[in-house]
């Protein structure tokens, strides 16, 4: 009887299926690669036949069995859509090859002058295989009118993100990764500042109603020079609505933040998501914001959103009120 369990067990876990019917550090399903016929089908991961050239391996529709430098999205989620805020950190669990153009215009509290910086950026992903993918999520040009943060470039941060689950039938999915912020952005931008900063994080989202979604991530920022940087954790939720057939979406969101090691660096503000200022007052702080907004998503290969965030809690540092518009092309 022990030897039968066992067998099954061995027999479960090389099909890389779960008790629950979803699927383990990728999918489960069977495959057959495309040969040198294009007459050929083959299983794509939602487990629907396609032909070759659209999938298992085809290098941008190629039909010549070539080993593909990059995957196509992940498009057995597409009635999901990415979250907005928190942009740099709040990452998509699924696997996505995509450009997403971000533009955000940041209000400062009066009390630090109360004028404005907008930045102006691009989001790459790039997927690898059918679970791992590189992402590169910060990098683009700040324009200021405060006398605090000048015109100047972004840090740039790059890493990689792992799919360790995904459920199609349930429309559950999960994945972690990791990225290094390299500092040579401007410093007059309050960038470029310590040895750089490495994220550490865990995403996933569901569809928990009919048209209905869920999406939450967590992460570790921690500074490699801790006494130019902060250190700190947040945790960010969104939920959204799908409206009908219309290919519109409502969502909100909520972030919170909450520093558990600062710097050295003689202020008494840090700097959210945008910036590590390295303030030597602020461990055990939180703060939260809220957000709101409206997604456009005319095929299953573009989204474009707005959402208005505001600080919820009475801290707010650096943030009086943000508007961010992306617009995403997926491939």
């Amino acid at each position: 009887m022990l030897k039968k369990s066992l067998s099954i067990l061995v027999l479960t876990l090389m099909s890389g299926q779960t008790a629950f019917g979803g699927e383990l550090f990728g999918h489960s399903l069977s495959s057959q690669e495309c040969g040198d016929q294009c007459a050929d089908t083959c299983t794509d991961p939602c487990g629907e036949a396609v032909g070759c050239g659209e999938g298992c391996g085809a290098l941008f529709g190629d039909c010549g069995g070539i080993t593909s430098l990059l995957k196509k999205s992940d498009h057995c989620f597409d009635d999901f859509i990415s979250p907005m805020t928190n942009p740099v950190f709040f990452e998509d669990p699924r696997t996505l090859t995509e450009a997403r153009f971000i533009y955000l215009n940041h209000q400062l509290p009066a009390a630090l002058g109360g004028k404005q910086v907008q930045l102006f950026a691009m989001q790459v992903r790039a997927a690898l295989t059918e679970e791992l993918s590189i992402i590169a999520t910060k990098d683009g040009y700040a324009v200021s009118d405060s006398p605090l943060v000048r015109d100047g470039w972004a840090d740039v941060s790059a890493g990689l993100k792992l799919n360790v689950y995904k459920d199609t039938i349930s429309q559950t999915i999960a994945s972690i990764g990791a990225t290094y912020e390299m500092p040579i952005g401007s410093p007059r931008t309050l960038q470029g500042n310590g040895d750089g900063e490495f994220h550490f994080f865990a995403s996933g989202g569901t569809e928990f109603l009919e048209d209905t979604h869920w999406i939450s991530g967590t992460g570790w920022r921690l500074p490699v020079d801790q006494s130019a940087e902060s250190t700190l954790l947040y945790w960010s939720n969104h939920v959204d609505r799908k409206l009908g057939n219309s290919g519109f979406y409502v969502l909100g969101e909520c972030n919170w933040y909450h520093w558990v090691d600062d710097g050295t660096t003689p202020i008494g503000v840090e700097g959210l998501d945008l910036f590590n200022l390295g303030s030597n007052a602020v461990d055990g702080n939180d703060i939260v914001t809220g957000a709101l907004g409206v997604k456009y998503k005319p095929s299953g290969n573009t989204e474009i959103g707005v959402a208005w965030e505001v600080p919820l809690t009475d801290r707010r540092d650096i943030l009086e009120d943000r508007f961010t518009f992306d617009w995403i092309f997926r491939y």
